[in-house]
C-alpha cells in the first residue's frame, strides 16, 4: 500500500518509543471501570502528567461527590455523555467529542455521573500544576465538539484539543504548557508532528493499529500507552487496512517535588496534611462543601 506524503516539515530527530504499557481494566469510582495507563504502580508519574484513564461507566455507576486540589483534570468524551456538577453551582453535560478542562486549583468538590443510556466512554487526564498555581481559584474551560479546532491533510485528521497541529491552534489555555492532539490516520497515511524538545510526551492508541517512532517497528494496537524518548517530534504510520486513532499528549515538565494523597497533589507532606485538614474542616477553599451534595446524593471514599 503506497504511503501518503508526510503532513508537515521533516523532523531532525524523531522520538522513539522507550516504554510500552497495556492499560488493563480495573474498578474505579462506584461501579465504573477504567483502563489506567499513567498513575498505576509501574508509572506513578510522568511529569507533568499524574493520571490517564480511559473510562467506561453505565448508570447507576459513576464518580460521585469527591474533592480535588493542586492540579487540572481534562475530560474528553468518546461516547455517550457525563453530567458534571460542583459545590459552587457549576453544572453541565458533556457529550461525545466535547471537552472539559477543569483547573481544580485550591479546591473543588464535584461529581461526574452518566447522563445517557448505555455505556459512557471517555478519557480523563490529570495534569499537575506548578507550586505557584496550586492554590489559584478553580476555573473551567468547556468546549463543545463542534467548536474544537480540526484540520485534515494527506489522509490525516486532527482534533486540536490543546496546542497546535497541521497549522491549526487550540483556543484552550494551559497553565502547564501542554499539547493534546486527537489524530485519525487513514490507511497509508504518514504523520510527522513536531513536539518541543524539552517536553515529555506519550501516545495512547484508541482504535486500530499503528507504527510509531521507526517505520520498521512492530504495530501497536488499542489501549496501549507509549512513552516517547527525546527528540523533536513524532513519526507515525498506518500500514493497516483500517483507520488508526490515537492521542498524542506532551507537556513541559515541572521538575518540582511531588506528594500525592489520592485527589490531593501538592509539593510537600506538610501541604498535604494541611489540605486534609482544610477538607475535613471545610476551610481554605472547601467552605462550600459543608452543606453541598450532588443530585446523586453519593460520596466517593478516597
Amino acid at each position: 500500500m503506497p504511503e501518503k506524503e508526510g503532513s508537515c516539515v521533516g523532523l531532525n530527530e524523531p522520538r522513539l518509543v522507550v516504554r510500552k504499557f497495556l492499560a488493563r481494566p480495573q474498578p474505579e469510582g462506584v461501579g465504573a471501570v477504567v483502563r489506567r495507563s499513567i498513575g498505576r504502580f509501574e508509572l506513578r508519574y510522568f511529569d507533568p502528567f499524574l493520571v490517564l484513564d480511559e473510562f467506561s461507566v453505565t448508570a447507576p455507576a459513576g464518580f460521585p461527590d469527591h474533592p480535588h486540589r493542586g492540579f487540572e483534570t481534562v475530560t474528553y468524551m468518546l461516547q455517550g455523555a457525563v453530567k458534571h456538577e460542583d459545590f459552587d453551582g457549576h453544572k453541565g453535560t458533556i457529550g461525545a467529542g466535547d471537552l472539559q478542562w477543569m483547573t481544580a486549583g485550591r479546591g473543588i468538590v464535584h461529581s461526574e455521573m452518566p447522563a445517557a443510556q448505555g455505556t459512557q466512554k471517555g478519557l480523563q487526564l490529570w495534569i499537575n500544576l506548578s507550586s505557584k498555581y496550586k492554590m489559584i481559584e478553580p476555573r473551567y474551560q468547556e468546549i463543545s465538539s463542534k467548536d474544537i479546532a480540526e484540520a485534515t491533510k494527506d489522509g490525516i485528521k486532527v482534533r486540536v484539543i490543546a496546542g497546535e497541529a497541521l497549522g491549526t491552534k487550540s483556543a484552550v489555555y494551559t497553565r502547564t504548557p501542554t499539547m493534546y492532539l486527537d489524530f485519525t490516520l487513514e490507511p497509508g497515511a504518514h504523520l510527522q508532528q513536531p513536539i518541543p524538545e524539552s517536553w515529555n510526551a506519550f501516545v495512547y492508541v484508541l482504535e486500530g493499529e499503528g507504527i510509531f517512532g521507526r517505520s520498521k517497528s512492530s504495530p501497536v494496537n488499542a489501549h496501549h500507552l507509549l512513552l516517547l524518548g527525546s527528540g523533536d517530534g513524532l513519526e507515525a504510520w498506518n500500514k493497516s487496512s483500517k483507520l488508526l486513532r490515537f492521542i498524542l499528549v506532551g507537556g513541559e515538565p515541572l521538575c518540582e517535588p511531588l506528594v500525592q494523597f489520592g485527589p490531593f497533589v501538592m509539593n510537600t507532606q506538610e501541604e498535604i496534611d494541611r489540605t486534609i485538614d482544610d477538607f475535613e474542616n471545610y476551610t481554605n477553599g472547601f467552605e462550600k462543601a459543608r452543606h453541598w451534595r450532588s443530585e446523586s446524593g453519593l460520596t466517593l471514599d478516597f
